[in-house]
């Protein structure tokens, strides 16, 4: 319980430490919520994504996973998206993945681990895209490394298959942008992998939908 109790005292001494700096700080952040950003990230403990990227309260709206997927079926993600993108209007949506995902190190080998494993086959999936390039690679770490890298990748292609996305682009002026990031957890150093998107112009036709007609 010790450990425990510790949370809520930091907590007390973080409001204070807040209202020292701004009197008014909590009563500013509980009027509004205006973020700039959707982050979809991983549920990794390592990787809190307002201390990685120097952000506040109120500016980045967050969603978290084990290994950072989009999954055309996860309602909560799908929600959070929506949500995101048509009320809150963020204007980036941003994958971020991190080496050393242990969600990803699974997807590489056969163990069964319980009933994570039917996530992770969302992660092997992933690898049978790309199997010939990631089996070239003969170092295992480097070959991880990569395969952390190509799941984000994917990550980001999945979401501009999305009809929120897809909807957004044709209605915002092709906002929001999508992004995929890796998280250094051994430096700290956050790597943009250069997928970013904001229109479906490198997208294949089949994932294309049509503009909506008014109801």
């Amino acid at each position: 319980m010790e450990k425990y109790n510790q949370l809520l005292l930091q907590n007390r001494a973080w409001v204070e430490q807040m209202l020292r700096d701004d009197k008014d700080y909590f009563n500013k952040l509980a009027n509004t919520q205006k973020p700039e950003f959707l982050w979809i990230g991983c549920a990794d403990s390592r990787v809190p994504a307002n201390q990685i990227t120097g952000t506040q309260p109120g500016e980045v709206f967050v969603h978290r996973n084990i290994a950072n997927l989009v999954v055309h079926t996860d309602m909560n993600m799908l929600s959070v998206l929506d949500y995101a993108v048509n009320v809150l209007e963020v204007s980036h949506v941003i994958v971020c993945g991190h080496y050393g995902c242990g969600g990803v190190r699974s997807a590489m080998g056969n163990k069964q681990v319980g009933l994570i494993d039917n996530w992770i086959r969302h992660i092997k999936d992933v690898y049978r895209l790309h199997q010939d390039e990631l089996e070239a690679i003969s170092d295992m770490q480097q070959r991880e490394d990569r395969f952390v890298e190509l799941n984000v990748i994917e990550q980001v292609y999945d979401l501009g298959k999305t009809s929120i996305i897809q909807n957004a682009w044709q209605r915002r002026g092709g906002f929001p942008y999508i992004h995929g990031w890796v998280y250094n957890v051994a430096n700290g150093v956050i790597k943009d992998l250069k997928v970013s998107m904001h229109d479906d112009s490198e997208m294949p036709d089949v994932y294309k939908f049509e503009k909506m007609k008014p109801i």
